[in-house]
């Protein structure tokens, strides 16, 4: 299969492949839509099976960044980067510099963040090459520490849309002793966990790095599961944080959870298993609402950081997925369904704005003529 008959290619204005033998750099850039504003996303860094697995996955991340901003009510479009290869093994400064120059032959119309295997560090190392990357910042985050770290208003816009979520689906006005699984508790996944664990949440936790496994349980008094086990846990509320695809054929059939939200990416591996979630009475939180406030955070960096306008951003998340669920109910649909239609209207809103403006531009120059 070419990549222009890729099944996820639709909708896309634009694939970069960037390869630097020097460094070792193997990076695809996916601009999905700019119709809002410049496509933002985050660098990725993974050990992909193969470029076709790669690709894949910018695609659908690309795609679900266009929707993130539109319902997010930001000024920017949808783009994401991968690049291939281990970050706790091929990663070098060489190719994170290499990583910016990449970035920077797109003139502005992608603006690199962090994301899973790549942090501050690595994007200030980019920034040597580009003015093109974003959470690089020093700032006063959602959780009172200064960093240019997003995870923390990622986190914080998760802990909202739980909160929302288990009022819905539970009748709960708090989250004292709401049982939660997350799922990878790496920087968001752990911040997530200190907001859920202040509120009175009891926890289990799993992740694939020991460590990471040992400081969750260490600091947040949770309890560990294997990996696989996460799935049949009798919680209230399954929170992916690690990679997406998680909801499946095979894990469908397993879970035990009443509410599925949050921050991992791409949660369904199909748009059908958002469907089979609403005929079990699963109440899913579409994840590229839920996970905003990582995208708002550094948003927020290109016009001027202020941490409660930000906060107060983030928390309408909430309200996001209020209207979501409530049209969900009243329409007899997903709510995956339901986000993408939300989306796809504010952006075909914004394309007929613009639409107009360029046509009374031409009738305004043929006047002149």
């Amino acid at each position: 299969m070419s990549v222009f008959e890729h099944p996820e290619l639709a909708g896309h204005e634009q694939i970069v492949f960037c390869h630097d033998p020097g460094s070792g750099l193997r990076t695809i850039i996916a601009i999905h839509d700019t119709t809002l504003g410049p496509a933002l996303g985050g660098v990725r860094m993974w050990p992909y099976r193969d470029e076709r697995q790669a690709l894949e996955d910018v695609l659908r991340l690309s795609r679900g960044m266009t929707y993130k901003a539109a319902l997010a009510g930001l000024a920017l479009g949808g783009g994401k980067a991968v690049i291939l290869g281990d970050p706790r093994r091929d990663k070098t400064p060489a190719m994170m510099r290499a990583m910016g120059r990449c970035i920077d032959r797109l003139g502005g119309r992608y603006l690199g963040a962090e994301d899973s295997g790549t942090g501050v560090a690595d994007l200030k190392l980019m920034a040597l090459e580009t003015a093109h990357v974003v959470g690089i910042q020093d700032k006063q985050a959602a959780n009172g520490r200064r960093s240019g770290d997003p995870s923390p208003a990622t986190a914080y816009g998760v802990r909202v849309g739980i909160q929302v979520a288990a009022a819905r689906r539970l009748g709960r006005t708090g989250l004292a002793g709401l049982r939660v699984a997350i799922q990878g508790v790496g920087n968001v996944g752990l911040s997530l966990g200190r907001y859920l664990n202040e509120a009175g949440a009891a926890l289990w936790v799993c992740d694939l790095h020991e460590e990471q496994l040992r400081r969750a349980v260490q600091e947040l008094g949770a309890q560990a599961v294997a990996p696989e086990q996460i799935y049949d846990l009798a919680v209230d509320v399954l929170a992916p944080c690690a990679l997406g695809a998680v909801i499946n054929d095979d894990t469908l059939a397993r879970l035990r959870a009443r509410i599925v939200a949050g921050s991992a990416n791409n949660q369904l591996a199909q748009p059908r298993h958002g469907r089979a979630l609403a005929e079990r009475g699963i109440l899913y939180a579409p994840d590229y609402v839920i996970n905003a406030g990582g995208l708002i955070d550094v948003a927020n960096e290109l016009t001027g950081h202020e941490r409660a306008r930000v906060l107060r951003q983030v928390e309408g998340i909430g309200d996001t997925l209020q209207q979501i669920f409530a049209r969900a109910e009243a329409e007899g649909l997903a709510t995956s369904d339901v986000a993408d239609r939300l989306a796809e209207e504010r952006l075909q809103a914004a394309r007929a704005r613009r639409h107009e403006a360029a046509a009374a531009t031409a009738g305004g120059l043929g006047a002149l003529g």
